[in-house]
């Protein structure tokens, strides 16, 4: 699993945009709005899928560790 750190998360409607987007894209994950993160269970190619997915909606994703 990969964390991204998403800092200009605020709402759940944020919640709903991510999770809208990474569902379409058929991805495994859990957004987490508390943290401001969002969690992808599954290989690098997914990582980079998810972390476009969020530039597109207009966010700041951070690959941690």
């Amino acid at each position: 699993m990969t964390t991204i750190k998403v800092p200009d998360m605020m709402c759940e409607n944020c919640v709903k945009r991510i999770t809208n987007a990474l569902t379409a894209a058929e991805l495994t994950f859990r957004v987490d709005l508390a943290a401001k993160n969002v969690t992808i269970d599954g290989c690098e190619n997914c990582v980079k899928t998810a972390v476009s997915e969020l530039e597109d909606l207009g966010f700041t994703p951070e690959v941690q560790g």
